[in-house]
């Protein structure tokens, strides 16, 4: 009895420490929302309010008024869903090469490409430039690759770099080498090859990973601001971290526009979230069982 008493208390406090930092993740965001709802003149106020005093939700309106954000959400939403699709195409079947087939130079390969989640992409920012302006017949490049701008300021700028990646072939094969040999063995014996047993047999089975993987890949994508800065120059190719800037004036930022855009661009990756986390948690608890 003393023993259930002491672990209900212990229970308890670790609850009430994990409520204490969910509501403390939540502060910024909440923050956000009530600047959001500000009129321009109190935010010049002195002092800390928190609550708006006389609350305007039509900043939401003037702030999606103020640039052309639905070309914005079109071009973030159309990289993002094709650099998630199918990067988890190549990724899976790369984790489970890794993983479940013995060829030689295995282990040299699957080390060499870790070497790729250790090198931070703006270290690379330059060369991939240079290349995708280099691209022939592309953007007004002749053969030779001359004349022109190639790929930049186009959408394979901004999806091809990232259609594969280190990070999500080693969450892959994380997974899959967790698997038991007796079900390669058994579908072995039935017939199946490599790729009918990772079409038949791994691919149903891997919701969990695929779907963790699928909420990094997009929270990534999303969020980026670095490369769509550099690859991009022409309003019409904006993403919406970028669309973001307009609110941003030399002398002057336009806080509650700004966070009302801000809301608005985080709530797709929170209601995602809220539909997908019980894979999420699934899919990073299972990579991380066996090395």
């Amino acid at each position: 009895m003393v023993a259930r008493l002491a672990r209900d208390r212990t229970d308890l406090l670790v609850y009430a420490i994990l409520i204490f930092f969910a509501v403390l993740m939540l502060v910024p965001f909440a923050v956000a929302v009530f600047t959001s709802l500000k009129p321009k003149e109190e935010l010049l106020f002195s002092g800390i309010n928190l609550l708006p005093s006389n609350p305007r939700p039509y900043n939401y309106v003037e702030a999606m008024q103020a640039a052309d954000w639905g070309r914005y959400f079109l071009n973030s939403t159309f990289v993002t869903v094709t650099c998630v699709v199918i990067s988890l195409l190549f990724n899976s079947v790369a984790g489970f090469s890794f993983a479940r087939l013995h060829f030689r130079g295995r282990d040299f390969l699957f080390f060499f490409m870790l070497i790729g989640i250790m090198i931070p992409p703006q270290a690379i920012i330059i060369p991939q430039f240079l290349m995708f302006r280099a691209v022939p017949l592309a953007g007004g490049n002749d053969i030779a690759g001359q004349g022109g701008i190639g790929w930049l300021n186009t959408y394979w700028a901004l999806i091809m770099p990232w259609l594969a990646g280190s990070f999500g072939i080693f969450l892959c094969r994380q997974y899959y080498i967790n698997f038991p040999t007796e079900l390669d063995e058994a579908a072995r014996l039935d017939g199946c090859g490599p790729l009918r047993l990772f079409l038949d047999i791994y691919l149903p089975l891997s919701g969990p990973v695929l779907a963790a993987l699928a909420i990094l890949k997009t929270v990534f994508m999303w969020n980026d601001f670095f490369y769509p800065l550099i690859m991009t120059t022409t309003d019409n190719m904006r993403t919406v971290q970028l669309g973001l800037q307009v609110f941003a004036g030399e002398y002057m930022t336009d806080w509650n526009l700004l966070m009302a855009a801000q809301v608005l661009v985080t709530l797709p990756l929170i209601v995602m979230f809220f539909f997908l986390q019980r894979y999420f948690v699934e899919g990073i608890v299972t990579t991380g069982l066996k090395g």
